[in-house]
């Protein structure tokens, strides 16, 4: 039998070994490791943050003469367009202003907000668009709900550029955070893109999370190649410019003519491309535009001039890739290290086109969802010693989204549609042929030696200026190879840089308010009872209701008269009329 002493020590030695566990074991979640932590004040982020803006601008602005010029070539140094200050303000470029119709997205619903809303939202917008975007969008309109909208086996265009170009927002508002990046590129980007096509915006948004604590431009290409799958051809394209780079250190056009080779060249690299040509021709691929951005980064050598020269140079998309390069580098530089001349004459008060911000508006939403993002990812935001404000932001790897290929896409299983109850909510629909204006005679084409049929906008020819023109004829809708739900100019007439007129009779029981659903491509005026209702000058490509003008029909027969301007390629229009609620007017007849 123990005694009373050896029952003492024992419980003690129990309890010994007890606290030499427990301390065991708190030391090892102590040493478990806390992640890395990040910081920059908020007035330094909003120095970057603007930077990245005019970055943008400026290199959009520069380039946009030389867009789509200079295909498979390099653009000769005398070609390249002169700086002018008015190239800074920006506000009505496409480029620019598209992707905040996602940061208007965001600020409405916040970082949760479903796929399925940011779809509806960017069905409503009322701005022309091309590629992907444009068939995107086109989806979205006629029901089919996202991703699917941009899935490869409803858009063609599913590995082009577009959402690469509209990337920028992701990164300015996610400040060292490429895992939300990465989960705003599966929101947004998936609205019109697919596989690369959303590599591309993901690669150039982690680059800008990056661009905000990083001055060396090769650590942030890295950052944008860990946001994106290793095994994608986006990715495999990206390496080989960061090789040629290293072994051509000095030629530029070495290394583009291995692009060149690779990427527009050899079609094992456009499984998907839009522009099929075997010669070297157009390539709004992403994967060989995100070469040129990188191009411009790493020649470029961290001065913003040459760095948007060289991407421009490049060729192909030569303002929308300068425009990646020059906001990704000016994140980097903020607006301290920015040169004046992208400082100065900036227009303050002029929104966006299709938006409601201007610029001072524009960054007080990106400052505000900067802030929603550091707490979303586990950051804090506190005061530090000088008393001003900073981000704490956790420093996390990127986990890349899966790999899919547009060329061997994922199966679709279930409903790619939305539902009745979201379809209410989108308010620009695709309307079946049988509900266009279908009836049209047309006269044309008219134009002026030396002169571009966008500048003939405003040039008066006869059919506008005497009501008794005769020498209209019947313009074939929806027979033989013409379409029933566009107006096929080009097809009609195959000529470039011209304009055509249109015109109809339409009968309304009552005289009332109505609306006309307009689109063209390019630019369109439109006269009711010889009374101009509605004028648009712009290069754009065709889509149906790009433009709503409320129009006074009386009472009987109608005349309506439609000048569209063509510069080259696809010439056309289309006409809709419903009532004020967007609702189908019965019992119009036309003539």
């Amino acid at each position: 039998m123990k005694n009373k002493n050896t029952i003492k020590d024992w419980s003690r030695m129990k309890l010994i070994n007890l606290t030499v566990v427990l301390a065991f074991i708190v030391s090892l979640c102590s040493c478990s490791p806390k992640p890395d932590m990040q910081k920059i004040t908020v007035p330094e982020y909003q120095s970057k943050m603007k930077a990245a803006w005019l970055g943008q601008m400026a290199g959009v602005g520069w380039g946009a003469p030389t867009e789509f010029h200079f295909n498979g070539r390099i653009i000769p140094e005398e070609k390249v367009p002169v700086w002018d200050a008015s190239m800074i303000n920006q506000q009505w470029q496409d480029d620019i202003y598209v992707e905040m119709t996602f940061l208007k997205t965001l600020e409405d619903y916040g970082f949760e907000v479903s796929i399925r809303q940011a779809g509806i939202d960017f069905a409503n917008s009322q701005y022309g668009l091309a590629h992907a975007n444009e068939h995107g969008r086109h989806n979205l309109r006629l029901g089919i709900a996202p991703p699917y909208s941009g899935h490869p086996k409803y858009n063609e265009h599913a590995d082009d550029i577009d959402y690469q170009i509209e990337a920028d927002f992701s990164g300015i508002i996610a400040p060292g955070m490429p895992q939300l990046v990465i989960e705003l590129g599966e929101k947004f980007g998936r609205l019109m893109n697919y596989g690369d096509g959303v590599y591309g915006g993901q690669f150039v948004g982690a680059m800008y999370a990056k661009a905000f604590f990083e001055t060396d431009i090769h650590k942030i290409v890295e950052a944008g190649l860990a946001a994106i799958p290793a095994e994608s051809q986006y990715a495999e394209a990206i390496g080989d410019v960061v090789t040629w780079h290293k072994t051509y250190p000095t030629d530029w056009q070495k290394t583009w003519q291995l692009i060149e080779d690779k990427y527009n060249l050899n079609r094992d690299y456009r499984k998907f491309s839009c522009s099929e040509g075997e010669d070297a021709d157009e390539n709004i691929d992403a994967k060989i535009n995100g070469a040129y951005i990188v191009m411009g980064l790493l020649y470029g050598g961290g001065d913003l001039d040459k760095t948007i020269v060289i991407s421009m140079r490049c060729g192909q998309d030569s303002d929308c890739n300068p425009s990646n390069a020059a906001g990704i580098l000016a994140t980097s530089l903020g607006m301290e290290n920015l040169p004046e001349r992208y400082k100065n004459g900036i227009d303050d008060t002029t929104n966006f086109s299709f938006t409601a911000y201007n610029l001072p508006s524009l960054l007080e939403v990106c400052v505000m969802l900067a802030k929603q993002a550091v707490l979303r990812e586990g950051g804090s935001i506190e005061k530090n010693a000088e008393g001003v404000e900073e981000f704490i932001i956790p420093v996390k790897k990127p986990v890349a989204s899966p790999l899919v290929q547009c060329w061997e896409p994922e199966e679709i299983t279930g409903d790619v549609h939305f539902s009745e109850e979201e379809m209410d909510k989108i308010k620009m629909k695709i309307r079946r042929p049988e509900d266009l204006v279908n009836v049209w005679k047309v006269a044309g084409p008219f134009s002026r030696n030396g002169v571009s049929g966008l500048d003939l906008f405003d040039v008066s020819f006869t059919p506008e200026e005497n009501r008794n023109y005769t020498a209209w004829k019947e313009m074939p809708i929806g027979t033989g190879e013409f379409e029933a739900d566009f107006i096929n100019l080009e097809r009609y007439f195959n000529v470039e840089n011209s304009v055509a007129y249109l015109k109809t009779n339409v009968w309304i029981e009552d005289a009332q308010k109505v609306i006309f659903e307009i689109g063209s491509d390019d630019g369109v005026k439109v006269w009711v009872n010889d009374k101009l209702v509605h004028q648009n000058d712009q290069e754009r490509g065709h889509e149906q209701g790009q433009d709503i003008a409320e129009v006074n029909l009386e009472k009987g027969w109608n005349r309506i008269l439609m000048k569209v301007t063509q510069g080259v390629g696809e010439w056309g229009a289309s006409l809709a009329i419903s009532d004020l609620e967007r609702e189908l007017i019965k019992g119009l007849k036309y003539k």
